[in-house]
C-alpha cells in the first residue's frame, strides 16, 4: 500500500548518499539521450540498475521541480465504475489541466492510468496532492514519472 504521509525536501547535495547523486547522473544522461539505454547510463556511472531504479522516482533535481509546470502520474488502481472520474475530479479540483490520458485495458482487475497534468495554476502543494490521490481506496499505488515543460 502507498505512504499516506509522504513529505518532500529540499537537501543540500553534498549529503546526499553517491547512489542518489549517481541516480541523477544517470537521469540526466537519459534525458539528454547520451546513451542508448538505462543499462548503459548506469554502466557510465558506476551504479547498479537496482539503485537507480530504487531512487529514480525520489530524487529530482531542484531546478527542474520548480521550473516545470507539468508532471506524468503513474496509477496502479482496481477496476471499478468511476474511478477515472474520481481522480480526475481531485486533480481539476487541485487547480491542474489535465493533457494526456493513458489507461490500460483492465487485467484481472486492475488497471494501469498514466496522467500529464499541467500544474501552473495547482491550489495546493504536489504532496498534498498525491495524498488525496492515495487516500482513495482503489487507488493501489501512485508515483511521479516524470516532471518536465
Amino acid at each position: 500500500m502507498a505512504q499516506i504521509d509522504e513529505k518532500f525536501y529540499l537537501v543540500r547535495s553534498d549529503v546526499l548518499p553517491e547512489s542518489m547523486k549517481k541516480t541523477l547522473e544517470v537521469k540526466e544522461l537519459l534525458e539528454r539521450e547520451k546513451v542508448p539505454s538505462i543499462h548503459e547510463a548506469v554502466k557510465q556511472v558506476d551504479l547498479s540498475r537496482s539503485a537507480f531504479y530504487k531512487y529514480r522516482d525520489t530524487v529530482f533535481p531542484f531546478q527542474a521541480m520548480v521550473k516545470e509546470r507539468m508532471i506524468t502520474l503513474f496509477f496502479y488502481l482496481e477496476d471499478r465504475a468511476g474511478t477515472l472520474s474520481n481522480l480526475l475530479r481531485i486533480v481539476a479540483n487541485a487547480g491542474c489541466n489535465v493533457l494526456t490520458i493513458h489507461q490500460t485495458i483492465p487485467l484481472q482487475g486492475k488497471a494501469n492510468v498514466t496522467l500529464s497534468i499541467n500544474t501552473s495554476l495547482m491550489s495546493i502543494e504536489i504532496d498534498q496532492l498525491l495524498q488525496q490521490l492515495k487516500k482513495l481506496d482503489f487507488v493501489i499505488r501512485v508515483e511521479i514519472l516524470s516532471s518536465g515543460a
